[in-house]
């Protein structure tokens, strides 16, 4: 049973948010959302968010010795802090509202099969590289 008190786990999460947050607010600024276009800031942090999530993820899991932190931090940390699924949302929302319906669905599609995609392509990545080197 765990005491209560200070709990580094919880200063993994921050930290990975921090770090996340930072890494999203420079892809914002990289390439602002012009109304009634393709939000790239939105969708380059999802896609980098879920190549890292399905690499992290894997190699943690599979790959590397059980650690307290690692996944916490890059997991929960660094990629919530980078992905957004409510901005999505509402880029879909101003999208459609503003009469740009056909790009709000295409958004919103291509934004989750690129997402689940890059997820199976970066877990596989590793799951080569395991399969390479035994």
């Amino acid at each position: 049973m765990r005491s209560p008190g200070f709990d580094l786990t919880l200063v993994a999460v921050a930290a990975g948010g921090a770090v996340g947050a930072w890494a999203r607010l420079g892809l914002a600024e990289l390439a602002p959302t012009e109304p009634g276009h393709w939000p790239w800031g939105t969708f380059a942090a999802n896609l980098i968010g879920c190549l890292l999530l399905g690499y992290a993820g894997t190699r943690l899991l599979e790959r590397l010795p059980p650690s307290t932190y690692r996944r916490p931090f890059v997991g929960t940390g660094v990629c919530g802090g980078l992905t957004t699924f409510s901005a999505l949302q509402f880029e879909v929302v101003e999208l459609g509202r503003d009469g740009h319906v056909p790009l709000a669905v295409l958004y919103l599609v291509v934004s989750v099969v690129l997402g689940l995609a890059a997820i199976r392509l970066a877990a596989g990545v590793v799951r080569r590289a395991r399969l390479v080197a035994a």
